[in-house]
């Protein structure tokens, strides 16, 4: 089964915009969005993609991810059985020492926040820390794009859902 390791991390400073060597402008939303699974339709730049993931284990670095790349306009076709909510973003991939860290810049309700994140092959693995990383928020519910799209971060001054739980 197709496993996703990844920490995820605040974003300090934006001085990862002038290590980045591409971005991608990527708008997605869920058919599915219950906690533990999810089935996301994304369109990135022209391509579109259909990604399923299950529940994270107890650290909330792992969880199963299948993704299968679909057309632009089966993807566009897509969006319109999608629930209410749109993640926008802008995804900067830096390289720094082995690994890439995908950085994502939100728009809209989400305006504001950037978060980084890096992929791992064991969830022991260790990787140097760019300059621009700040707190590590892996496995906090609020902070998945999921989450997001039914709360989004400009509104976080209001109270939480009962479900999430704010460690931060």
């Amino acid at each position: 089964m197709p496993q996703e390791i990844e920490r995820k991390f605040l974003v300090r400073d934006d001085s990862y915009k002038a290590m980045a060597y591409g971005r991608k402008r990527i708008r997605q939303g869920y058919i599915c969005s219950e906690r533990g699974r999810t089935v996301r339709v994304r369109i990135q730049n022209e391509e579109g993609y259909l990604t399923i993931k299950g529940p994270s284990d107890v650290s909330g670095m792992s969880r199963y991810e299948w993704e299968h790349a679909l057309s632009l306009q089966e993807a566009e076709d897509l969006m319109r059985l999608c629930e209410p909510g749109m993640i926008d973003k802008t995804r900067y991939l830096v390289r720094w020492g082995t690994h890439v860290f995908e950085v994502d810049e939100f728009y809209g309700e989400n305006n504001g926040l950037v978060v980084a994140e890096v992929e791992l092959t064991d969830e022991k693995e260790t990787f140097e820390c760019p300059p621009f990383l700040g707190e590590e928020v892996t496995g906090q519910v609020k902070y998945y794009n999921s989450f997001l799209m039914k709360s989004p971060y400009g509104k976080w001054g209001e109270n939480l859902p009962e479900n999430c739980q704010n460690k931060g």
